[in-house]
């Protein structure tokens, strides 16, 4: 909508609310104790660290999905560091040894490569339970011939004696308890066996369980019961559920357009700044998203595509309208890019208080750096 209150802020910026992702943070939080599960954020949805000092409190730490980001946690965020990647490089190996607590390898090919090296490191290994929550092939993890974890109960059963955890990641922004229930139970019945060998438990992230009438109760409980059957220490990997509609993309209306539509051109680029909702073809929200003036707002990238969605306003817009993108923090500054030159989002922090802060401007000299 056109926002109310224009701040000493150069538009665009991502807008990260404390009071927006308070709430999430207590639900977490109450699961954690209702349950046992410990919860760690998961880097590759958002890693602003800005806000680690404040999401610490409520969680008991991170993973990750590459050595920079296993670094992130270990330097920037409390508690345990978990290193997970779908592959390790020679030359990355010992310093994800040094900045975790626990290292969990994709396949059993990578963790005989470095068995001798993590001797002495917790270890786990990913699994691939064959089944997941995704609606999208491009982020299914089981998608015919997928490379993510390993797949044969057997041969898991073979190394089990050299880890002593398995990470399974198989949902995807799954907002139903009973299809949950339904995969834990096949995970159950097929690697039961080997669970059995394990201390702790990785359910992976992907359970949108801080979203609107979602059934936390009933989710302690399972959890509960399954680390209980299997005396193990259960841990979920929130991302998108830590962050849900806690930060905004603040942009502004640069020039408007007709060619058969209303169009609105902002300071800012879905390609550059929400990549994630152009690679899966899904419009960015406005909210209240009512009115009788129908706008497309575009883009200031020269991509034919860079296209925000269609929106409806009460007044037709002008250059100089201000508009807040909703729920932009998961996937938007892990992925955002220099791609025409456009200027990356600052990222400000409105504190409990109402208080805004500027926490990082890029300029110039980061566009020239990413480059050579």
């Amino acid at each position: 909508m056109l926002s109310q209150k224009v701040i000493a802020v150069q538009t665009p910026y991502y807008l990260i609310d404390k009071s927006h992702l308070l709430p999430n943070l207590e639900k977490i939080a109450w699961l954690r104790e209702a349950s046992g599960v410990k919860c760690l954020l998961a880097l590759k949805c958002f890693a602003t660290w800005s806000v680690f000092d404040f999401m610490a409190e409520f969680m008991d730490g991170s993973t990750s999905s590459s050595l920079f980001e296993v670094r992130l946690g270990h330097e920037k965020f409390a508690g345990e560091t978990h290193a997970y990647s779908v592959a390790y490089a020679d030359h990355e190996i010992d310093q994800v040894l040094e900045c975790s607590d626990k290292i969990i390898f994709n396949s059993i090919g990578q963790l005989t490569k470095f068995a001798s090296v993590s001797h002495d490191h917790i270890r786990g290994l990913r699994v691939n339970p064959g089944v997941s929550t995704s609606e999208f092939d491009l982020a299914d993890p089981a998608r015919a011939f997928s490379r993510l974890g390993e797949h044969d109960p057997a041969a898991i059963d073979a190394v089990a004696d050299q880890i002593s955890g398995l990470m399974f990641h198989n949902n995807c922004e799954n907002d139903s308890f009973e299809r949950f229930d339904e995969m834990l139970t096949l995970i159950e019945d097929r690697f039961g066996a080997v669970i059995h060998k394990m201390d702790w438990i990785s359910l992976g992230g992907g359970i949108h369980f801080t979203g609107k009438d979602y059934p936390l109760e009933r989710l302690a409980a399972r959890l509960k019961v399954f680390a209980k059957r299997f005396s193990v220490q259960v841990y979920l990997e929130p991302g998108e559920a830590a962050i849900t509609g806690a930060a905004t993309l603040e942009v502004t209306v640069l020039d408007t357009m007709h060619n058969g539509k209303n169009l609105a051109i902002v300071d800012s680029s879905i390609e550059a700044h929400m990549l994630d909702l152009l690679i899966y073809r899904e419009p960015a929200k406005i909210s209240p998203n009512t009115g009788s003036e129908e706008w497309m707002i575009c883009g200031k990238s020269c991509l034919a595509g860079d296209i925000f969605g269609e929106f409806r306003f009460d007044a037709a817009l002008k250059a100089g309208d201000r508009l807040s993108f909703q729920d932009a923090a998961g996937y938007t500054m892990v992925k955002k890019n220099w791609f025409n030159g456009v200027k990356m989002p600052s990222i400000a922090i409105r504190e409990l208080d109402g208080s805004i802060r500027m926490v990082r401007d890029f300029n110039y000299d980061d566009f020239a750096a990413a480059l050579s």
